[in-house]
């Protein structure tokens, strides 16, 4: 771990970001007047996206989505429910 100074960190502000970036530096403290004020840490790269990670977790589509339609909207339209 490395400690710079205030100053130092305005001037070198690039190079001790692309430090860390690279993990040359796990991670850099800035000090103002000796005592450690700030660190400078990567941040934690995102996750990958696992396509199909909840495969089987729910109910499979139905065959015919669109089976209900005519019953739904007899529903909504005021018909009533057909008798099943």
């Amino acid at each position: 771990m490395t400690t710079v100074n205030m100053l130092d960190a305005k001037t070198r502000l690039s190079q001790l970001v692309q430090a860390v970036e690279s993990g040359a530096e796990s991670e850099i403290l800035i000090a103002r007047n000796g005592k450690p004020a700030a660190r400078l840490v990567p941040i934690a790269t995102r996750r990958k996206i696992v396509f199909g990670l909840a495969k089987d977790r729910w109910p499979s589509m139905p065959e015919d989505p669109r089976a209900d339609d005519d019953y739904i909207d007899r529903l909504f339209y005021g018909e009533g429910p057909e008798p099943k």
